[in-house]
């Protein structure tokens, strides 16, 4: 399928993520998503961090499987949860589940350096190829336990968990700055998700509130770095 067909669709992708955000208005308190972050939707090449045989369906508001069990989000996830973060272009960002590195763009595009974990090999190398050819150059890609963060780094001014924990590991909210949010999705089921934000405030408190249900893949628990 040829550039103009997927710049179409990605536009309609992005209406349906508008109107999605109107609809949600009451569980997560925003009837619209910041500029920033829809500008990133309507940039990033979804179609390039599926499978090819699922690249006709890539702007469809739905998840797509990406191999090993494992999806890249519904748009209207990934763009809710990059809103909730509240990024600047100054900002480091923690992504715990790179996939096929779709929300590591979507992220690389509003913050300053995103740092992303996998524990799934071959799906780290995957997204390595993709965001070199892509031209990403202020994201790090490592394999390994996501759910004990990425230390070397820290602290991180938002953190983004793409699989679901049954709790928020301590080392994840100890490498949040004070100031900072972390967005994950928890549960003891995948029935019982709900999409979380937690916040540090300036003296270390930490506060949370459920978005929204939703539906995640269970989070996995001497690794490799590429830098892209």
């Amino acid at each position: 399928m040829n550039q103009p067909y997927y710049e179409a669709w990605r536009k309609r992708m992005v209406d349906e993520i508008v109107l999605c955000a109107t609809m949600t208005k009451e569980s997560t308190g925003s009837d619209s998503f910041r500029p920033e972050v829809m500008a990133a939707l309507a940039k990033v090449p979804r179609h390039e961090f599926v499978p090819v045989e699922y690249q006709p369906y890539a702007y469809v508001n739905q998840p797509l499987q990406i191999g090993y069990d494992k999806t890249v989000s519904q748009p209207y996830i990934v763009a809710l949860m990059t809103d909730l973060l509240r990024l600047t272009g100054t900002d480091r960002v923690l992504e715990v589940g790179t996939g096929l590195g779709y929300q590591a763009a979507v992220l690389a595009e509003i913050a300053g350096q995103v740092y992303s974990v996998e524990i799934i090999e071959e799906l780290a190398e995957g997204a390595r190829k993709r965001l070199t050819r892509l031209g990403y150059r202020n994201i790090t890609l490592r394999v390994g336990d996501g759910s004990t963060g990425w230390g070397e780094h820290a602290p991180f001014d938002a953190i983004i968990v793409t699989a679901a924990p049954n709790l928020i590991t301590a080392a994840l909210l100890t490498q949040l700055k004070a100031g900072g949010r972390l967005v994950i999705p928890a549960g003891a089921s995948p029935e019982s998700q709900s999409l979380l934000l937690v916040e540090k405030n300036d003296q270390g408190r930490i506060q949370s509130r459920d978005v929204l249900p939703v539906r995640f893949s269970e989070l996995a628990v001497d690794s490799q770095v590429y830098r892209t």
